[in-house]
């Protein structure tokens, strides 16, 4: 098996004390990756303080993290990383996003990202995958994952294929090509993460986000699932 180097692209500006208690979440993206293979080698840059790899051949794949930013904001990191995304795009990278990293993909290439119409979504949210695209193995027609976020993608970029989502996120996946791979979701997230975020943000959002939000901590999840979609679809893309 050929190892792969991934570039993490490092996305969250969270600088608080909770976020301090726990890994950075391009940790978390190595936690979730590495044990299916841990031959593969892993680099972190934190683009949310401007360091980016030199170039796209810097990696073989890309994986692009989630954000308590808006790909809306008015930030230098935040337009050299979607210009960027259309280097990886126009020299078919492989790249993976997730959570503002999906919605980063879709806004970079001609997509269109808005305020979710039902507000915060917290806790966990499911997708009905439509297509199957061939990385998607194990097969998993509905998948379980941990949410926070309170935008999402509402138009797709030209020539994206819609893979899944549900009716309050549509748009819960898609992919381009043989390249692109996204999800509105979290597979790095682990539940104890998420109860913190929880207690973190009570008080902050409103009571019945927070109230389903916890209860649906027990909730099983499909993440290591989805690492075997994200490893697969590095290999096949470059294969």
């Amino acid at each position: 098996m050929t190892s792969r180097r991934i570039a993490i692209l490092l996305t969250s500006n969270d600088t608080s004390d909770f976020a301090a208690r726990f890994p950075n979440d391009g940790q978390k993206v190595q936690s979730l990756l590495r044990p299916l293979r841990p031959d593969w080698t892993y680099e972190v840059w934190s683009v949310k303080d401007g360091l980016f790899p030199p170039g796209v051949d810097a990696a073989d794949g890309y994986v692009i993290t989630g954000s308590p930013a808006s790909v809306h904001d008015p930030l230098e990191w935040i337009r050299t990383l979607l210009e960027f995304i259309r280097q990886l795009h126009e020299n078919r990278k492989p790249v993976v996003g997730l959570c503002f990293g999906h919605q980063a993909i879709a806004q970079a290439l001609g997509g269109q990202v808005i305020r979710n119409p039902g507000g915060w979504r917290l806790g966990t949210a499911p997708t009905h995958f439509a297509v199957r695209a061939p990385f998607m193995e194990p097969p998993l027609t509905d998948m379980t994952l941990y949410a926070a976020h309170n935008e999402q993608v509402n138009e797709l970029p030209p020539g994206a294929t819609l893979l899944g989502g549900d009716a309050s996120c549509p748009v819960g996946a898609f992919a381009i090509g043989s390249h692109v791979f996204t999800t509105e979701y979290h597979p790095e997230f682990t539940r104890d993460f998420v109860a913190g975020l929880v207690e973190e943000l009570d008080g902050k959002l409103p009571a019945p986000v927070i109230e389903a939000a916890r209860a649906q901590l027990g909730a099983t999840v499909d993440g290591e699932t989805f690492a075997h979609w994200m490893v697969r679809f590095f290999e096949q893309a470059r294969s």
